[in-house]
């Protein structure tokens, strides 16, 4: 595979606090690379010196001729007037297309993106959830037909139905992507390959190709190993000392070899101890109350309605010491009113919930109301004082700060200053001085690295009392979880196994709608639709068919080019990967063409 993208020697510094040195890798065609990381390593960073948009303190990048690179920043920042179409217009302005190849595009992108389906298209941005907008935003990446893509956390702010649906256009895209993310599932499903930017490593990065369990476990062996090298070299360093102690007898040149030998070591243990001391991580545990009551929280029938729309009906269960219920749902099932049930802040319409005498229920709040971002970090930590009452034993407040990866100097900073993985700890930390009978966790887990979502999840994992979680990190959610419950927001609640199980009952719902409104258009109400004719937004795309074939049929021509070039008939991977494209862009080219005719069957032309 040619490289698309490579960089050498490159370094970048804040201040005096140098985030990455000497890094040297290269990116090669076809490749899906996952770029992860502890928090502060620098991956954004990064990022946007392989985008071009920040100069390095030393090195260099280089971009293959002819690659057309487009990065998709973590933050969008549309124009709140602008409407998805105006915003892909926006975009293909500077691309000088044909203006009927241009609509036919940006109809397409709508299409594929789902804007159209659920009439998102012309609605201002000001009124676009943030799943919405970062599809968007991603929308505006994709139609460039970019050759390497950019992406950084693009999974943030979708809703589980967004996640399955990037990763589909991932797996199945023909460029090369490199994406910073945290979502490990979406990391297994989606990379090919995965970079780790940490100091931990001599490179300071470590790359593995494969699935992110593959790098798992790669990861744990080479670090493993490098604490066994840490362990040898530190008793030769011990022997050579005592022999430096003793004094050479003579000043002799074997001696002196010696003595130079012993400094290396010294040299080479120190950079070893200081690459194992990288691997730190947020100490996490929460406080349970101790309660042995079996039944903490008993739901029984439970149901709730909201703007005349059942949520949810019959919920009964049972949380006691141990529960670990996980709750799934697509966005607006209703995950975060049950949990409010729970605490008692909602009412429900029907059954009953009973609740232990004196409950003990902490809550982490999804949208972080609770912090003052004028508050310094030392009175979030601790509103009064310099020490803080953890299980019952007194700690300084700088130790405690130190369980949460905080500096010393960080402790004057106000918190509006911090990232929002910084922010989430603060939240964390806080909810471990206060014992709990029951935690209620309503994504947790947003901004936070994965060396510190590891620690949540084990965390999580012993914590004695009963939990409930929403969130969207699939890994945790299986692994943590010992109930799951899934809600399909139209009144139906149902314990699952797993994940998997819950997202393959969703897939087929979804596939099974799909075939009855393409029934429902040609058998049952065929005389009602020969009648009216076609709605406005079929109207819309009966009249752009013509120009989206015209796109779809020149993306066709390129894929039969491709095939026949020499190179890549000489390769067999190369030619199969063209061969794929090339009966996906025909599959696109004939599905075009019966929509056409379906719709010019139905508007009698």
């Amino acid at each position: 595979m040619s490289v698309l993208l490579s960089c050498h020697g490159l370094a970048k510094a804040f201040d005096a606090r140098p985030l990455f040195e000497d890094l040297s890798f290269a990116i090669h065609e076809g490749e899906r690379v996952g770029l992860v990381g502890p928090n502060g390593s620098g991956k954004s960073t990064l990022l946007r010196i392989l985008a071009g948009l920040e100069a390095a303190n030393d090195g260099e990048r280089a971009v293959a001729k002819g690659t057309h690179l487009v990065y998709l920043a973590q933050d969008d920042r549309f124009n709140p007037e602008q409407t998805p179409r105006t915003a892909l217009e926006g975009v293909l302005s500077e691309h000088h297309l044909e203006e009927h190849l241009r609509d036919a595009r940006i109809t397409a992108t709508l299409e594929r993106l789902g804007f159209i389906a659920d009439e998102q298209a012309d609605r201002p941005v000001a009124k676009l959830s943030g799943g919405w907008r970062k599809r968007l935003a991603i929308a505006c990446a994709l139609i460039q037909e970019p050759d390497l893509l950019l992406m950084d956390e693009p999974t943030n702010h979708l809703d589980l139905e967004g996640i399955w649906w990037l990763e589909r256009i991932l797996v199945n895209a023909t460029f090369t992507s490199i994406i910073v993310s945290h979502d490990r599932s979406f990391l297994e499903r989606a990379c090919t390959r995965i970079i780790e930017l940490n100091r931990a490593y001599p490179d300071g990065y470590f790359s593995v190709s494969g699935t992110y369990s593959d790098f798992l476990e790669k990861r744990a062996d080479f670090l493993a190993g490098q604490a066994k090298q840490q362990q040898v070299l530190d008793n030769k360093v011990r022997r050579a000392i005592e022999w430096l102690r003793r004094g050479a007898k003579a000043q002799t040149t074997k001696s002196q070899a010696r003595r130079d030998q012993a400094g290396r070591m010294i040299d080479d243990l120190a950079e070893l101890s200081y690459r194992n001391a990288q691997n730190r991580s947020a100490a996490i545990s929460f406080t349970a109350s101790g309660r042995t009551t079996n039944d903490l929280v008993v739901l029984t029938e439970i149901g709730k309605s909201m703007g005349g729309r059942a949520l949810f009906s019959d919920v009964t269960l049972t949380l006691s010491p141990g529960s670990k219920l996980g709750l799934l749902g697509l966005n607006g099932s209703g995950k975060s009113t049950l949990m409010r049930l729970i605490t008692g802040e909602l009412a429900s319409d029907s059954g009953t919930i009973k609740r232990a005498h004196e409950l003990r229920v902490v809550v982490f709040e999804q949208h972080r109301d609770s912090i003052n971002p004028a508050q310094s970090l030392r009175r979030a930590l601790c509103p009064t004082g310099e020490t803080v009452y953890f299980r019952g034993r007194p700690m300084h407040l700088a130790a405690w700060a130190k369980r949460f990866l905080f500096r010393p100097e960080q402790l004057d900073v106000e918190v509006g200053k911090l990232s929002g993985g910084e922010q989430a700890r603060i939240l964390i930390a806080n909810l471990m001085l206060k014992p709990a009978d029951v935690l209620l966790l309503d994504e947790p887990t947003n901004d936070l690295d994965i060396p510190s979502l590891e620690v949540l999840e084990e965390s999580l994992s012993d914590f004695p009392g009963a939990l409930v979680l929403v969130t969207h990190d699939r890994y945790l959610l299986d692994r943590v979880s010992n109930q799951l419950l899934a809600l399909d927001g139209a009144g139906g609640a149902r314990l699952v196994a797993d994940y998997a199980q819950w997202e393959a009952v969703v897939s087929r719902e979804q596939q099974a709608r799909t075939p009855a409104r393409s029934a429902g258009a040609s058998g049952g109400t065929a005389r009602t639709s020969a009648a009216k004719g076609l709605n406005p937004k079929e109207r819309r795309e009966f009249e752009g068919m013509e120009a989206r074939i015209a796109l779809a049929e020149a993306a066709l021509e390129r894929a039969h080019e491709r095939v026949a070039l020499p190179e890549v008939a000489a390769d067999t991977g190369l030619l199969a990967e063209a061969c794929n494209a090339l009966a996906a862009a025909q599959q696109v080219v004939d599905d075009l063409y019966a929509r056409w005719g379906e719709l010019g069957t139905r508007s009698g032309s």
